[in-house]
């Protein structure tokens, strides 16, 4: 298998399940996009199918992910960007190696991730300023070479982020307490990494209404399992 260096980006290979009724999905977007609203649509629509569905996040997924996510989003202090890059990393392997490869090795499973390698384009590569090229060097190790089949980039502005986190109240964490200058910059990253992945990463609209949003995730979801309608 070539790895992410030995080859363009969007033309990638990665491991495939080791069963071909399996696949690996993931959600992007800044806060307020409304990944887990969709999320959980999508969850409830796949097991009316009878597929098996695991949700995950990140970092997170594991007792090693929860700790580092707690550490992190509760941080008082600035991380530098190189240790944020490499604790989502160490995330991202421990769970790969400990579920996402397992279950994908099950039959008729779909294992959907809130966030994944994209996140830390846009976040860490763009955003505190390491690159893209530098997340992608990173992941250049197995498992972290391992990419979703499909991704859903839910797309906001940062009027509609803003409005819905006020509405959304609560305490702000690490990330959430960011400043609007910060969120164009992840916006940007996002942008980047579709353009990165062209093929994988799905551009929706998610200004829209829930129901609106979901269908088109509902015809990418269907055109990749080859499901009528």
């Amino acid at each position: 298998m070539k790895n992410l260096k030995e080859t363009t980006p969007d033309t990638s290979p990665f491991h495939p399940p080791s069963s071909p009724s399996s696949y690996f999905l993931s959600f992007e977007g800044i806060e307020g996009s409304g990944k887990s609203t969709q999320l959980k649509t999508l969850k409830i629509y796949l097991e009316g199918l009878g597929l098996r569905v695991i949700v995950l996040r990140e970092p997170g997924g594991t007792t090693f992910g929860e700790k580092l996510r707690e550490a992190i989003l509760a941080s008082k202090e600035a991380l530098h960007p190189a240790a944020e890059a490499y604790l989502f990393a160490s995330s991202r392997a421990q769970l790969l190696n400990q579920v996402i490869l397992k279950e994908l090795s099950k039959e008729k499973t779909i294992v959907i991730c809130d966030r994944y390698i994209d996140s830390s384009i846009a976040y860490q590569g763009h955003a505190r300023g390491l690159g893209a090229g530098t997340i992608l060097k990173i992941h250049e190790l197995p498992p972290l070479n391992f990419l979703p089949h499909q991704t859903y980039y839910l797309d906001i502005d940062l009027e509609i982020s803003f409005e819905r986190q006020q509405i959304r109240g609560g305490q702000k964490d690490y990330f959430e307490s960011e400043n609007k200058d910060f969120y164009q910059k992840l916006i940007e990253g996002f942008e980047e990494a579709s353009l990165l992945f062209p093929s994988r990463i799905k551009k929706i609209d998610g200004r829209r209404e829930e129901e609106r949003v979901f269908a088109d995730i509902k015809n990418y979801v269907n055109k990749l399992l080859d499901i009528p309608g």
